[in-house]
């Protein structure tokens, strides 16, 4: 059974931190790319960021570029943890942040992910 576990997300301040978490398990396959979308109420699920199996290359939305940082550790059996870093948070990143696994591509588009975590909730205040 397939398992996204996010964490980390909470209320910050603009111009704070913080970082999400994403724990992956039971896939289908043992090699993968992962991701980050938002979702802000109203609005469509957008790009954050992702990485990819082979190598960790990374690409980012224009919009964090800079400020955000993903990662990640690749465990045994399968098993892998995203890491999303947040820095100088602005009030529109508030949003619901969405992992994504993808086993085709890294997941920069809504089309390419196969898996979706269940959310994790960011605010930052002005």
């Amino acid at each position: 059974q397939v398992q996204l576990i996010e964490s980390g997300g909470g209320l910050v301040q603009a111009g704070g931190s913080l970082r999400l978490s994403c724990a992956a398990s039971g896939l289908t396959f043992s090699t993968y790319s992962m991701g980050w979308f938002r979702q802000a109420p109203g609005n469509e699920r957008e790009f954050v960021a992702a990485i990819s199996w082979h190598r960790g290359r990374t690409n980012y939305a224009d919009v964090v570029q800079g400020r955000f940082t993903i990662s990640r550790v690749n465990g045994d059996n399968g098993k892998g943890t995203a890491y999303l870093q947040m820095n100088s948070l602005k009030p529109e990143d508030t949003a619901v942040y969405y992992c994504a696994i993808s086993y085709t591509a890294t997941p920069s588009a809504y089309s390419l992910v196969d898996h979706w975590g269940q959310g994790t909730q960011v605010t930052v205040s002005s």
